[in-house]
């Protein structure tokens, strides 16, 4: 099995190298090219507007939905989520983004870098034991659409993390810890 990471900017390491682990064959990808032959995308944290433009520079964004189109998997951790979502409330204007999950997300929502956080999360699709996860300037969803399932959302019940069919977002980074759960979740939709 080969999946994709995007390598452009931001913490996509930390997501090649958990692939690896899983014994996944991780691929980095850079160009429009990198996404042949590949079983699923990772979109990874980073700062959303600058991975966006670059994105758009490389011309990756129309091949990134033809590949979802193709029904192949998408997940977006923090600024992937922000590209991934149909409305930025408080978008960069011109911002370039994916919009292909009904969702409306808000960028930065719970302050700056010093007030990220850590929480764990009951996520019954991962089974009993919470996921322990790591938020660093991290996204709200602050909306989601009738096809969107709510996987996991804090005490106050902000939701977090959310699936619409083969497509997956995170506020958070999964990469960061040990816990291998949300990568082998995210694996089997490729299959």
């Amino acid at each position: 099995m080969r999946v994709g990471v995007l390598a452009l900017q931001g913490a996509f390491i930390e997501h090649v190298q958990m692939l690896a682990r899983l014994g996944v064959q991780p691929v980095e990808v850079r160009l429009p090219e990198h996404l042949e032959g590949l079983n699923g995308l990772i979109i990874p944290g980073g700062e959303s507007t600058t991975m966006g433009l670059l994105a758009q520079k490389r011309g990756l964004l129309q091949p990134i939905r033809d590949f979802v189109g193709s029904g192949r998997p998408l997940w977006g951790t923090c600024a992937g989520m922000i590209l991934m979502a149909r409305e930025i409330l408080d978008g960069v204007p011109g911002q370039p983004a994916l919009e292909l999950m009904d969702i409306a997300v808000r960028r930065n929502a719970f302050g700056r870098q010093v007030d990220s956080f850590e929480a764990d999360l009951v996520v019954p699709a991962l089974g009993e034991i919470p996921f322990h996860a790591v938020f660093i300037r991290a996204p709200v969803i602050e909306r989601v659409g009738a096809g969107v399932q709510i996987l996991a959302s804090l005490e106050d019940g902000t939701a977090v993390a959310v699936q619409q069919g083969h497509l997956l977002a995170t506020a958070f980074h999964p990469e960061l810890t040990r816990d291998e759960r949300f990568h082998r979740y995210f694996l089997e939709l490729t299959k």
